[in-house]
């Protein structure tokens, strides 16, 4: 099949390369624009009780003060505020309301209860249009106040910032559009460099930057179109992730392409049949690798998060497209370039080079397939233990952006003055069964005793404006005495809920909502992620292999080596944040990150290396002859694309935050574990130990299938041609 798609592509390279252009520009040009989701309430579905308690607080509080952002006052001295200070602060205050900013409803003037108890600092809360909560205009609001609000305290003692959530969704967008320019500069020079030093051409050092460029634009665009007609919400994380697939993965299936053609070539093929054989051998490896890779991406559909259900379907359109890109437009290419302009100046492409080190690494691993399995399991299998302790953090928010903006610092200076819960209460609503029924307000304050006796809760009050105009809903305002986003705070919602549902008077029903409660809801939903995404993923990515091999053993052993490699991988990355780093946990979603990309694109390596087993293997030679073949010929493939995926998600931990250094560091790791140790040392040596029984019940290994063939330009199709 894959000879026949070369064939195909060599003989009508231009119109190839035509479709794609015009794809890209027609697909770009229609294309709606992708926005980034950042309230993490949308991410869940509506059973979960934080999401049905926001719903009732919108139908029995429509016009409820809900702060937008925050205004922290402090003197530039580090002192007590005074009473001339105060005076400043109403000034700005009043300034800043009679400025008539865009979507700013309402701003409150400071008092004594939002003073901190040292009494240097002091808040005011600012009433911003919440229906434009993902509207660019949101965050601009908090840009005006942060701009007129430092005008106005221009020359006083007095220091002005702005946090809230509106100042988050203006930092996270500066801090995004900053990510992805360092992660795609990044990405860029690596691929350059190393490319480079592999082959010492500038041409194929650029080639798959061009042609990355022209289909990214096409996988973009189909994006976008999938997101608005599923109606799918991504967050501020999805474009740095697809700037990094696309030119991870797209460099990879370049690299398995590049050094097969290379290799034919040094066999004696002219440019355009080496181009044929080289599809039609890495062709079927290619589509099954990112088979394996979209599977694992679109289970993500299954998901209870929104989060993960757009990732998913992005990411494995974004790697299905690569694929298609790599098997007709990339050797459309190749086969227009003459070899001597292609690798220019380099003359090494014409022979092999002798003694190489993956010959050794091959000739050992053949000789003592037994030590290298057991070595190499043994260092997956230590890293792997080192999970034990593992502990997740749900502050998305706060993890998208350095610690240094604005909205963290208030972030920060508001948990140490005040209560630490003060950052972002969180709610009970209280609402009658019946319709037409009113709460007993004589009950409402033994209620709201009981919720401020749950441990952890530093107070609980039902405030003035706490009671729907029917009289059929209370608003407990509920301060946690730890931050919203710590596990302790999660924990306290647990035990908030209970007596919340325990308590509630005879006639009524309690809600308990707010941010930690979300954060508990998305806890649940993981749990279940877990249990759901992983075996499913698992079980198809075992059927493609399956598949691609005609074997039902070789599946087995080389999900089991993904899967170390995955705790091996958590591990790791457990023991440099949460260990060394001193991080209280790692961020929730990483471990669903982990798998898809170590487990999905590690099969890559995987793949690559046992389809190649199994074409030694047909040429006659013995499993551990295979094995060192294998390694010689189809190490230097997996060394090279390794390297650059990993390098390229490395880039991530230039973003300075700490997801994308998590992300970056866990997945890097990860990609260099699959590539160095499971599939140059673990796949061939226990393949070798198997030895047939690796292929059983089909007959993989058996002589006489993919041999290599000569383009016959007169009749236009494939004709066999003798091994080389």
């Amino acid at each position: 099949m894959f000879h026949r798609i070369g064939q195909f592509v060599v003989t009508r390279a231009w119109w190839v390369i035509a479709a794609w252009v015009v794809a890209a520009i027609a697909i770009i040009g229609t294309a709606p624009k992708l926005t980034a989701q950042t309230d993490e309430a949308a991410f869940l579905p509506k059973h979960y009780e934080s999401i049905q308690a926001s719903e009732l607080q919108e139908r029995a509080f429509p016009a409820s003060f809900t702060p937008g952002a925050l205004l922290l006052f402090e003197r530039t001295d580090g002192g007590k505020l005074d009473a001339a200070d105060q005076a400043t602060m109403n000034k700005v205050v009043q300034g800043l309301s009679d400025k008539r900013i865009a979507l700013v409803e309402q701003i409150i003037p400071v008092s004594a209860q939002s003073t901190s108890k040292d009494g240097k600092y002091a808040l005011s809360m600012v009433a911003i249009d919440k229906t434009k909560m993902q509207s660019e205009e949101y965050g601009e609001a908090a840009k005006a106040l942060r701009a007129d609000g430092a005008e106005l305290t221009a020359g006083t003692p007095l220091k002005f910032q702005v946090g809230g959530q509106s100042a988050m969704n203006l930092d996270q967008k500066d801090s995004s559009a900053l990510a992805n320019a360092l992660i795609g500069g990044g990405t860029v020079v690596i691929i350059l460099i190393t490319l480079g030093i592999i082959f010492r051409s500038p041409i194929i050092a650029l080639l798959p930057i061009l042609s990355i460029f022209v289909y990214s634009m096409v996988a973009n665009g189909l994006i976008a179109d999938a997101s608005k007609i599923f109606g799918l919400k991504s967050d501020a994380s999805m474009s740095a992730i697809l700037i990094v697939v696309l030119f991870g993965v797209g460099t990879d299936y370049f690299l398995f392409l590049m050094f097969r053609y290379r290799e034919r070539l040094r066999a004696g093929e002219d440019r355009k049949t080496a181009v044929v054989n080289a599809v039609g051998r890495v062709g079927e490896a290619i589509a099954s690798a990112a088979g394996a890779v979209v599977v694992a991406f679109a289970v993500l559909v299954l998901s209870s998060l929104g989060l993960f259900k757009a990732l998913g379907p992005s990411l494995a359109i974004a790697v299905a497209v690569t694929a298609l890109a790599s098997v007709t437009l990339v050797p459309a290419i190749l086969s227009l370039i003459p070899e001597k302009v292609l690798f220019w100046p380099s003359k090494a492409w014409q022979r092999e080079p002798k003694g190489a080190r993956f010959a050794a690494i091959g000739k050992a691993v053949s000789r003592r397939p037994g030590i290298a399995a057991l070595g190499s399991g043994v260092v997956m299998l230590a890293l792997a233990l080192s999970v034990v302790g593992y502990k997740g953090t749900f502050d998305l928010a706060g993890s998208s952006m350095p610690k240094s903006k604005e909205s963290m610092v208030v972030q920060d200076k508001m948990m140490n003055a005040f209560s630490a819960g003060a950052a972002d209460p969180s709610h009970v609503y209280l609402t009658v069964t019946q319709d037409g029924a009113k709460l007993d307000a004589a009950a409402l304050d033994a209620y709201a005793a009981k919720l401020g006796g749950v441990a952890g809760v530093a107070s609980a009050s039902l405030p003035q404006d706490g009671l729907s105009k029917d009289g059929g809903t209370a608003n407990f305002t509920v301060l946690l005495k730890d931050s919203p986003a710590s596990n302790q705070a999660i924990s306290t919602i647990a035990g908030l809920r209970d007596t919340a549902h325990e308590e509630a008077p005879a006639g009524t029903k309690a809600y308990v909502g707010g941010i930690t409660s979300v954060y508990k809801d998305i806890n649940t939903a993981m749990a279940h992620d877990y249990s759901l995404v992983f075996p499913i993923a698992a079980l198809l990515i075992m059927v493609i292999l399956g598949l691609l091999l005609r074997s039902v053993v070789a599946p087995w052993y080389l999900m089991a080596s993904v899967g170390l490699g995955f705790g091996a991988t958590l591990g790791a990355t457990k023991l440099v944040f949460q260990n060394f780093a001193g991080e209280p946990g790692l961020m929730f979603m990483l471990p669903i990150f982990i798998y898809l990309f170590v487990v999905a694109i590690g099969t890559d390596y995987n793949i690559l290396m046992i389809a190649r087993l199994r074409e030694e293997a047909r040429e006659g030679r013995s499993p551990r002859e295979a094995a060192g073949e294998a390694i010689r010929h189809g190490g230097p493939t997996v060394a090279a694309a390794g390297f650059i995926l990993a390098a390229t998600f490395a880039t991530m931990m230039l973003a300075g935050n700490t997801l994308f250094s998590e992300m970056g560091f866990s997945i890097a790791f990860g990609i260099v574990l699959a590539a160095f140790v499971m599939s140059l040392f673990f796949t061939p040596a226990l393949t070798a130990l198997l030895g047939k029984a690796a292929w059983w019940p089909g007959h993989g290994d058996v002589a006489g299938h993919d041999a290599p063939v000569a383009l016959d330009k007169a009749a236009g199709s494939p004709e066999p041609a003798g091994r080389h």
